[in-house]
């Protein structure tokens, strides 16, 4: 089991119980880990509620669009933590029409959109995230990514591609700053029923198609997921960067 006992970690992107990002939260925290959350606007409820039951965690507003409210975050993370050890990276979003139109009619705000808060806050925060962690000696950096990043998913459309260049960024960063032994993976994992899937039509039809094809004959759940991202970011895989580690019940080998 992966320790975490005196580290200190970062979670973006929790928006409810059901959030990838809140389970690593939880995997971490149960095993020693204290916890910075993050919420954007009408999430700060939900988060505020969830956090109730870690340890002495800290609660902070954060548009991942926004440099200023990152910089703030990572200030605050460094007043009352003194340094950082891990960041989990669960930010994503791209416009409901632009995932419901032909892709060849998603516009360029949408595609910025997506982009931007799916794939650009990763650099930004691994940016403010780098002086806290050489002050640990290293860490860990964790985001979040899906098969749609390689093969076409009906109504994934921007958000695969969002994805794609998600994973490069995974990889050009491991290289940046891994000289500072600081890590940077990716967790893909099957399609789970979060308040993102729910933006994607016929996501039902997807969850089927998984139980049936894939080599297990089953979905994953979150608990799954944030069992192999609490790897990732723990001491036990501290030989592993650049990698996107596939949690989706095998079905990423199969050939339909």
């Amino acid at each position: 089991m992966a320790d975490f006992s005196g580290k200190h970690g970062l979670i973006v992107g929790v928006a409810n119980k059901r959030s990838i990002a809140w389970a690593i939260a939880q995997v971490t925290a149960l095993r020693g880990a204290r916890l910075a959350l993050t919420y954007q606007g009408r999430f700060e409820e939900h988060v505020h509620e969830l956090s109730q039951g870690l340890e002495s965690p800290l609660v902070l507003p954060c548009d991942v669009s926004s440099d200023a409210d990152i910089e703030a975050v990572f200030a605050r993370v460094g007043r009352d933590f003194g340094g950082l050890d891990f960041v989990v990276h669960g930010a994503a979003f791209a416009p409901r029409e632009e995932l419901s139109a032909p892709f060849s009619m998603t516009t360029r705000d949408g595609f910025r959109t997506a982009l931007d808060i799916s794939t650009y806050s990763l650099i930004a925060l691994a940016r403010g995230a780098l002086p806290l962690m050489e002050k640990r000696g290293g860490g860990s950096i964790l985001t979040l990514s899906y098969l749609g990043s390689e093969r076409v998913f009906p109504n994934y459309n921007v958000m695969g591609v969002a994805k794609a260049a998600l994973e490069a960024s995974v990889r050009y960063l491991a290289a940046d700053v891994g000289p500072k032994n600081v890590r940077v993976n990716a967790v893909s994992a099957g399609p789970i029923k979060t308040l993102a899937a729910a933006g994607i039509s016929g996501f039902s039809s997807i969850l089927n198609i998984y139980k049936d094809r894939a080599p297990l004959r089953r979905n994953v759940d979150t608990v799954e997921v944030a069992e192999a991202g609490a790897f990732l970011l723990s001491d036990a895989g501290k030989g592993i960067t650049g990698e996107v580690l596939f949690v989706d019940a095998g079905f990423h080998v199969t050939g339909m």
